[in-house]
């Protein structure tokens, strides 16, 4: 294992002489997540841009940018691999996998979908931001705010990675679930909060190929931490698929 410059913008671990497997981490995490899910398995994991060893993206990227930016790396494989995600990268698996060539995917805890609109910030914050447009409150008082009511990744996030949050939290993949051509496997925890159960069952509805899911009671949005080999099994499923 060896960590490489894949692009002139993508660094990440080649595990392996024949890579089959490519993985896809979350927000906030990078490459090294996947560690025990691909112990002795040919992959390479990807830092997506902004995480671990790679840069951030020129400017507020959505899913569907990473996805572009990730294609070059298809060409490492020689036949179509597995994609694996997580998550963030989950989002960037399904648009990755809905303009390209793959074996098959493996989704773990992925906010494809959104159930509801969602939440208005407090009115507090909305006349705060109002009165900032017009010069009336300075920047560092605006700041003070956007932590104070922002989630915990909001605040964790600066400069143009900030701005990649807000698009991906306002992003649904119901066009690219529906152009998916590779099988896909589910793997969730019950318990998931960042991306509820129920979206597995939603997304479903929405593929054209064939796909399984297995939700782990007792398991959050880390599934691929708590339970890697679920998410393994998964893995070699696809492989084994002719």
């Amino acid at each position: 294992m060896a960590l490489k410059a894949l692009t002139d913008q993508l660094f990440g671990d080649v595990r392996g002489a024949s890579p089959r497997v490519l993985a896809l981490h979350g927000w906030g995490r990078d490459r090294t997540d996947f560690a025990a899910v691909l112990d002795g398995i040919d992959a390479i994991a990807i830092d997506l841009p902004g995480f671990g060893a790679s840069p951030p993206p020129p400017h507020a990227w959505g899913a569907r940018e990473y996805a572009a930016a990730v294609a070059p790396v298809l060409d490492s494989f020689t036949d179509p691999p597995v994609v694996l995600g997580h998550s963030f990268g989950g989002r960037v698996a399904v648009c990755l996998a809905a303009d390209h060539p793959v074996k098959g995917l493996v989704l773990a805890g992925v906010p494809l979908l959104r159930r509801a609109p969602a939440v208005r910030p407090a009115p507090a914050y909305r006349v705060l931001r109002w009165t900032h447009r017009f010069g009336l409150v300075g920047d560092e008082r605006l700041e003070r705010a956007r932590r104070r009511h922002g989630s915990a990744d909001y605040r964790a996030a600066s400069g143009v990675m900030r701005g990649v949050l807000v698009r991906a939290v306002g992003e649904t993949y119901e066009g690219e679930l529906a152009a998916l051509r590779a099988p896909v496997r589910f793997v969730w925890g019950r318990d998931d909060t960042a991306a509820g159960a129920w979206i597995v069952e939603e997304a479903r509805k929405l593929l054209t190929v064939a796909s399984t899911a297995h939700i782990e009671p007792g398991v959050g949005h880390d599934i691929h931490l708590v339970r890697p080999d679920l998410i393994r099994a998964a893995v070699e499923d696809l492989e084994a698929l002719p």
